[in-house]
């Protein structure tokens, strides 16, 4: 006998669809996205990009190989949740620790399946993002679109993810030299010092830098620039993380006061505050970019790497007039700006993922750009 749908997804026109509820039984209202990777779903349930958002995954079986300890993006996950068509609660794998929705359960993270994602993603793409409410099947329709109309949801994602102490993560070859990550040796032997300003920063990066020979001090997100130009970097770093970047007004700061100073590179949220820091704009995206599978071409150089994207809001090209910055990477979907340089001031950024987790790794060569940049820097220290 089929189960019966126990729980719904509420939108603000009075659309309800009806799944099964897996993770944890809470309700929550949250801004609903779609994200079109095909593996990598415990990556993208622990990226803090992820706050306050309910993700329908396009790939229809969802869980099957469980969740392993190695492949955490944080350690505390903050996805708002996930919505799937099949969950599947007996993964086969022998890394896997323990189920999706297990840790989903432990994190407080809902989760709905036996839905029609095809149909949600279509929704999305062609009405674009929108809030809706989680919860169970018998609570009332008129008294979820009145919890829609009162509450709104928060603009403070990066003050909650955001680590609120100061972190070291050495790099790897402080006791030798690192292996290159093709395997082929040993390829480098100067470290460098990065102050990275954690607005949501996914651990992968981290271990990106780290491989390279570069000693990460991981400082929160509204991190004065004088406190970061008492760290003594050779290069700062700008992270992903969550929500409207004009909603860090203090990292925006921060940022302005480092330009021209160091070497500087910035991920995804990081790009768009580097963007607003110069005077340029952002906007909103109908529905933003979300997966592994997105062509973009670098105008520098002609060639179109695959990238591995989240993010719902983009550089404003129109605002760049002025600011000193140049568009280096361009969307071959939709045009948008996914890369900026500003050579003089010694800055660049990029709107995409290059450390993938998930997603291809056609990117990862941009770490190695920031690791040139600090080498050629004017005064720059190679710490033996």
């Amino acid at each position: 006998m089929r189960q019966k749908y126990d729980r719904k997804i509420v939108f603000e026109d009075g659309t309800e669809v009806f799944g099964y509820g897996f993770g944890a039984r809470r309700d929550a209202v949250l801004e609903i996205v779609f994200n079109t990777s095909m593996a990598g779903y415990q990556e993208i349930l622990s990226d803090p990009s992820y706050t306050d958002q309910a993700v329908v995954m396009t790939y229809p079986l969802i869980g099957n190989y469980g969740m392993a300890d190695d492949d955490y993006e944080t350690e505390i996950p903050t996805i708002g949740g996930l919505i799937v068509r099949e969950y599947n609660a007996s993964p086969s794998n022998f890394r896997s620790r323990e189920p999706l929705g297990a840790v989903m359960e432990r994190f407080g993270i809902p989760g709905v399946s036996g839905v029609d994602t095809r149909m949600l993603t279509r929704s999305i793409r062609d009405h674009g993002s929108r809030e809706v409410y989680i919860t169970d099947v018998i609570y009332p329709k008129e008294a979820c679109l009145e919890i829609l109309r009162e509450r709104e949801l928060p603009k403070d994602a990066v003050a909650r993810v955001s680590r609120k102490e100061i972190r070291v993560s050495p790099a790897e070859n402080e006791t030798g030299t690192a292996p290159a990550e093709d395997g082929s040796g040993p390829v480098r032997q100067e470290r460098f010092r990065v102050t990275a300003v954690d607005c949501g920063m996914k651990e992968n990066i981290v271990r990106s830098m780290n491989r390279r020979g570069m000693t990460v001090t991981i400082v929160p997100w509204n991190t004065p620039a004088e406190e970061i130009i008492r760290t003594e970097p050779d290069g700062v770093f700008l992270s992903n993380g969550p929500g409207d970047p004009e909603d860090v007004p203090e990292t925006i700061a921060a940022v302005r006061g480092l330009i021209g100073l160091y070497p500087l590179f910035g991920i995804c949220l990081g790009h768009q505050i580097i963007a607003l820091a110069s005077g340029a704009k952002t906007y909103k995206l109908k529905f933003g970019h979300r997966g592994g599978n997105h062509p973009v071409m670098d105008l520098t150089t002609g060639k179109i790497e695959i990238t591995s994207q989240n993010h719902s809001y983009a550089v404003d090209e129109a605002s760049l007039a002025g600011t000193g910055l140049i568009v280096t990477h361009r969307n071959l979907l939709d045009g948008t700006v996914e890369g900026l340089a500003c050579p003089e001031k010694r800055l660049f950024s990029v709107q995409y993922h290059p450390e993938s987790a998930p997603g291809p790794q056609d990117s990862a060569h941009l770490f190695d750009r920031f690791l040139q940049l600090m080498r050629e820097a004017e005064g720059g220290e190679r710490h033996a």
